[in-house]
């Protein structure tokens, strides 16, 4: 198992990697396995969002920590359909933006929530990252392979997220991840307000 070190470092280097939200651009330029992975890697939105909902679903534990991944991962998938058939959807990059806001202050603020209500919560915020995603793939390109590959990233990132959480780390104060999710607040902000 990875030390505190390296799974803080790793989520150190995912978010320097990251850049603001300017990918969404609905081009078409993603084609691949590759280009969905790397898609949700690419935004410093989509990173900051998936990690939190990781680290809520841990620190809130029980049903939460496999019903807050896998409801994001199913409602993204349908927000990706949507944005492959070109299906408008409003606000998406508010959305989004808003996303990190409230994932952040939830961890900020330790909001605990039944965890159907949690999982609905994420699966609402998890439509708009996924239109992002499929309004993004090139026409006639690989859907298949480029969902899963954006599906494997963000499960890539709830998993880095749950790890992190103080549950799966247990000298990681609670403080510690009440302070990242007011810094993701934070950022959530000053992405609205790009």
């Amino acid at each position: 198992m990875p030390t505190r070190t390296a799974r803080l470092a790793a989520l150190g280097v995912l978010t320097l990697a990251a850049s603001p939200a300017l990918a969404h651009t609905g081009a078409g330029a993603a084609a691949s396995f590759m280009d969905g992975f790397l898609h949700p890697l690419g935004g410093l939105d989509h990173v900051l969002a998936m990690v939190a909902v990781g680290l809520w679903a841990g620190v809130s534990g029980g049903r939460a920590v496999w019903s807050y991944p896998l409801a994001f991962l199913s409602f993204m998938v349908v927000g990706g359909l949507f944005g492959i058939a070109d299906v408008g959807l409003p606000a998406v990059e508010i959305g989004i933006a808003l996303s990190v806001v409230v994932l952040g202050a939830a961890l900020a603020f330790g909001l605990k929530l039944p965890a159907a209500a949690g999982a609905a919560l994420v699966a609402a915020f998890a439509v708009f990252h996924g239109h992002a995603h499929g309004a993004e793939m090139a026409a006639g390109a690989d859907a298949a392979g480029y969902a899963v590959g954006f599906v494997a990233a963000t499960a890539l990132l709830h998993g880095i997220g749950i790890t992190l959480s103080p549950r799966a780390v247990p000298r990681l104060p609670l403080m510690a991840t009440r302070a990242a999710g007011g810094a993701m607040a934070l950022a959530g902000i000053g992405l609205l307000v790009l």
